[in-house]
């Protein structure tokens, strides 16, 4: 028994959530998202609520019927309200610069990094070394996130690189002296 697949999605005021046979469309202040709806998960809409109900009970229709929902959740929370990641740069040098649709960040390479932003995703950077990813699907932010902090991820011996808001980075002990 799925308990976040039985549990209603609250659909806030402003928001308009279109079921179709094949797919759900939700529409709100910041934007609109669509998404495709897996075979055996049904969505019914009453009394300003979204309810996911499925047809079977083999494993993989229970864990549908969970996502489903959770994503439903994750389009109407972005759309009423957006989704935001904010990362840390730490080291000396180490800097951030937005111009325009590209992020430019120079992270002690001989070259200087350029992303261009992806569709969907907006950054702000808020000095040269704190960077926020915003956007109204859950998914693409995070992916811009990561991507972001893949070019480089915190060193365990210094702590430098990119990192979330908030990560703890553990540093390991260097060159035991005689």
């Amino acid at each position: 028994m799925s308990r976040i697949g039985n549990k209603p999605v609250a659909i806030p005021n402003g928001v308009e959530v279109t079921l179709g046979a094949d797919s759900v469309a939700v529409k709100g202040p910041k934007g609109a998202l669509e998404m495709a709806v897996v075979e055996g998960v049904s969505f019914s809409q009453a009394d300003g609520k979204v309810v996911v109900a499925r047809q079977g009970d083999s494993p993989k229709l229970r864990a549908n019927h969970g996502l489903m929902r959770a994503l439903l959740a994750n389009m109407v929370h972005g759309v009423s309200t957006g989704f935001t990641k904010n990362l840390e740069i730490v080291g000396v040098g180490y800097k951030a610069d937005v111009k325009g649709k590209t992020l430019t960040l120079n992270l002690g390479y001989s070259h200087p990094i350029v992303y261009p932003f992806p569709d969907g995703v907006e950054i702000k950077a808020e000095g040269p070394t704190k960077l926020t990813v915003m956007g109204i699907d859950k998914e693409r932010v995070g992916q811009a996130a990561a991507e972001i902090r893949a070019f480089r991820s915190p060193d365990s011996y210094k702590g430098k690189g990119v990192r979330y808001a908030g990560e703890y980075v553990r540093l390991k002990a260097g060159k035991s002296g005689q």
